[in-house]
């Protein structure tokens, strides 16, 4: 992935370890030390960062979770000296920096190393796929490897002498060629891997096939390709089970699979699932596939982009991670000597309808939690609120579940109303309805002024017999400061007609706000600058603005604690 007009370059790449302490520290890159806090309250605390400057990439495989990034380090903003850092965790929330992976060398990749992924080949020997900018500065496939596969670290990594392995191919140009997934292997033996580009105006999976994982061939077609979408970048292809929240490996050959086939474009990340023809090497999408519409899936419909999955085989799970990058100016990230990071880390899995993915914090999230406080049978009239006290609102884990007694009086949906972010923008947390807005106001300043609202509307589609609930991050009152983003964004949740319930669970971390809504059937990442409400003087509040009484069985929240690394 590189820079363009509305985002910046992330990478994303994972690797392995036998789980063993680390013991030499020689590899380890010196901490930079931070400015004072005072001068920079958005400053994340439990989010991974690079020590400074510029970070945008993940991903892992076994025992010590390697997660390699794009990363700057000469400044905070996007420039042509790109490289791979490298960082390491035992517990996914804890990080050690590691001295830079793979940097810039060879014709091949001389004006940067992008985007790429890990295989893991038999034998358990991990090797890199990744991007380069060549000497013509044109995209180009390298692979690498480890010097030494017995250091548990992967501290040093050799470049393959016969790079690059794949060119772009024709009617492909030299800058619409990059960022290869994580390949898989089928049953005949050989690898495939797809490369994102654009090809007569159409975002392409582009396919190649191998038997030696040196040796590359392209394939005739794509694996699947879509309108109106502009270059694919980032690629992810990957199976997942229809019977189990279990995560499956990449080469895994079974029934009862499903398959995932996700693209970044447009500043979002898009995916659709359906099935995978083995033999026609075709991708056949169960819906619409990708359309480039605001009817298609995303993982996120917040600040979330050029993301990654990998296969734990440790716990036996599929971890998403994705670059949520900065709402300020380029002027301010300079200032702040860094900009970018990564998400918390969330285990994904099928939907029991089959139709969408379901995001969750991983549970290694909870360990950073401390001071908890709870609340039960809170019922919320029109126009009320109270406050979620006795925690650190700046820094803080809040579950809370809505019920609505009244729920056959809910709105009927306007067909009309097919644009959730639209219609948020439209329906703010202060536009009073029947059944919402509902949620809560985080990073919120005493007197109101500054907040940003995370809530719910419930209205009654007819034509399908169901609840359709129209999930919100309101950023247009986040901040009293000017030049900064304060986008609002919008997704559709469709509940049973049965259900008088939806969950909701927000993580704040200063400047970032991620919010699972209903289970995690939809999720929003937003990036906040308030002014006013930082530190000790944010607050959370609980709020019902909708004409109908609201309840809350239970709400909890818990500060949480710094993640060492960061």
């Amino acid at each position: 992935m590189k820079a363009s007009v509305y985002c910046v370059v992330y990478m994303c790449c994972i690797l392995l370890s036998n789980g063993k302490e680390v013991s030499d520290t020689s590899h380890i890159m010196p901490l930079y030390r931070d400015p004072s806090p005072k001068n920079q309250p958005g400053r994340p605390y439990f989010h991974l960062r690079p020590p400074k400057n510029w970070l945008n990439g993940p991903m892992h495989y076994k025992g010590v979770y390697h997660l390699f990034y794009q990363y700057n380090p000469y400044g905070a903003i996007f420039n042509k000296t790109i490289l791979w850092g490298h960082s390491v965790s035992h517990d996914l929330v804890n990080w050690i920096h590691l001295k830079n992976a793979i940097v810039p060398t060879k014709p091949f990749d001389i004006n940067s190393c992008w985007s790429g992924s890990t295989t893991i080949l038999p034998g358990n020997k991990p090797v890199v796929l990744y991007t380069g900018l060549d000497s013509k500065n044109q995209q180009v496939q390298n692979l690498a490897m480890p010097k030494n596969l017995s250091d548990p670290f992967l501290k040093e990594w050799k470049k393959y002498s016969g790079n690059p392995i794949m060119t772009p191919p024709h009617g492909v140009k030299p800058d619409n060629f990059r960022d290869p997934s994580t390949a898989w292997r089928g049953e005949d033996g050989n690898w495939r891997v797809v490369v994102g580009g654009l090809r007569n105006n159409l975002g392409v999976a582009i396919l190649y096939r191998s038997k030696d994982f040196v040796h590359w061939s392209l394939h005739d077609e794509p694996l699947y390709f879509g309108k109106n979408t502009n270059i694919w970048e980032c690629p992810d292809f990957y199976p997942v089970s229809i019977n189990s929240r279990d995560g499956i490996e990449n080469s895994a050959i079974r029934i009862n699979l499903k398959y995932v086939l996700k693209a970044s474009f447009k500043s979002h990340d898009y995916y659709t699932i359906g099935s995978y023809d083995a033999d026609k090497e075709k991708f056949l999408p169960d819906d619409e596939g990708l359309t480039g519409s605001s009817s298609d899936l995303r993982y996120d419909y917040g600040k979330f982009y050029a993301s990654k999955t990998f296969f734990d085989s440790v716990k036996n799970r599929r971890i998403l991670w994705g670059w949520i990058n900065e709402s300020d100016s380029s002027t301010d990230d300079i200032k702040k000597q860094w900009a970018g990071l990564q998400s918390i880390p969330r285990q994904v899995y099928l939907d029991s309808t089959r139709r969408q993915l379901i995001q969750w914090p991983v549970k290694e999230t909870e360990n950073l939690r401390e001071k908890h406080v709870s609340y039960f049978g809170k019922k919320l009239k029109r126009e009320s609120l109270f406050e979620v006290s006795g925690i650190t609102a700046s820094q803080v884990d809040i579950e809370v579940s809505f019920m609505l007694p009244k729920v056959e009086e809910v709105e009927v949906l306007d067909p009309k109303w097919n644009d959730p972010q639209l219609l948020c923008s439209t329906k703010t947390s202060s536009v009073i309805g029947g059944a919402g807005p509902f949620g809560l106001l985080l990073m919120a300043s005493q007197d109101l002024t500054e907040q940003t609202a995370v809530f719910f509307r419930v209205f009654k589609d007819n034509h399908n017999h169901q609840f359709v609930v129209l999930m919100c991050s309101d950023q247009s009152r986040s901040s009293l400061r000017q030049g900064i983003d304060k986008t609002t964004y919008g997704a559709f949740i469709y509940i049973n007609h049965k259900d008088k319930m939806i969950s909701l669970r927000s993580l704040v971390d200063n400047s970032v706000i991620e919010s699972f809504g209903a289970e995690g059937r939809a999720c929003i990442t937003a990036r906040v600058y308030p002014k006013i409400s930082v530190y000790n003087k944010a607050h959370v509040y609980a709020f019902n603005n909708g004409s109908l009484d609201v309840v809350i069985p239970r709400l909890d929240a818990w500060s949480m604690k710094k993640a060492k690394g960061n």
